[in-house]
C-alpha cells in the first residue's frame, strides 16, 4: 500500500511559514551540501520551473508520483501565473472554494481529504506527498504514515504551524536524522503503531 508522507520545511519552533505566508527566512540555510541532497533524493519535490533551473528537468520521480495540497499552498504559485507547479506529478488541490481550478493538469476536489487519501493509498504507484498546509495536515494527521521534516536553525516566534489540529497526541518513531553544514536537520519519522505507543 502507498504511504502518505508529509515532506515539509519548518523552523525550530514549528512554523512552516510566516503569518503572511512568507518563507524567505529559510533561504540563508540552503547550502550546497543540503541542496544537492534534496535534489538527488527528492527531485520530484522541486517545482517544475525550479527543476529546469537546477538542470534536473528530466530526473525521474524517486519517492512520490502524487502531490496533495491545500488551497493556501497552491495559491502563491497562482499569484504569479504558475497554475501547474508540479507538472511532473499528479497534482491534487483540496479546496471547497476553488471550483474547477485554472489548469486541467491540476485536480481540484472538495472531497473529504481523509477519504481521498484512503482511496489514493489503494491505487498503484509511488508514495503520496502531502505538500501542505497546516489545516490540511491537521485533517490528514490520522492518515500520515511518515514525516520528513526539514528543520531549519531559525526561530520566528509566530506564523503558520506545522499542523493546525485539535489536541490529540500521536506517536512517531525517529527512523533517520541528518545534519547539514549550516545546522539544517532532516528528520524522518514513521507513524508508531497504536499498541507500541
Amino acid at each position: 500500500m502507498r504511504k502518505l508522507s508529509y515532506f515539509i520545511g519548518t523552523t525550530i519552533d514549528g512554523f512552516i511559514a510566516g503569518s503572511d505566508d512568507s518563507f524567505d527566512f529559510f533561504a540563508p540555510f540552503l547550502t550546497e551540501d543540503y541542496t544537492s541532497t534534496l535534489l538527488a533524493e527528492y527531485p520530484e519535490t522541486i517545482p517544475t520551473p525550479g527543476r529546469a533551473a537546477f538542470g534536473i528537468a528530466e530526473a525521474p520521480n524517486k519517492r512520490f508520483d502524487t502531490v496533495v495540497m491545500g488551497r493556501g499552498t497552491y495559491a502563491p504559485g497562482l499569484a504569479v501565473g504558475l497554475t501547474s507547479p508540479y507538472a511532473h506529478l499528479r497534482q491534487i488541490v483540496v479546496s471547497r472554494t476553488l471550483g474547477a481550478g485554472p489548469d486541467p493538469a491540476v485536480e481540484v476536489t472538495s472531497e473529504d481529504p481523509v477519504a481521498l487519501v484512503r482511496r489514493l493509498k489503494q491505487q498503484d504507484g509511488l508514495d503520496i506527498w502531502l505538500c501542505g498546509g497546516a489545516d490540511l495536515a491537521g485533517r490528514l494527521l490520522p492518515e500520515i504514515d511518515e514525516l520528513i521534516i526539514k528543520q531549519y536553525p531559525v526561530v520566528v516566534g509566530s506564523g503558520i504551524p506545522l499542523f493546525r489540529a485539535e489536541f490529540e497526541p500521536r506517536a512517531f518513531t525517529l527512523t533517520d536524522s541528518r545534519v547539514f553544514e549550516r545546522g539544517n536537520v532532516v528528520l524522518t519519522y514513521a507513524r508508531t503503531a497504536p499498541d507500541a505507543a
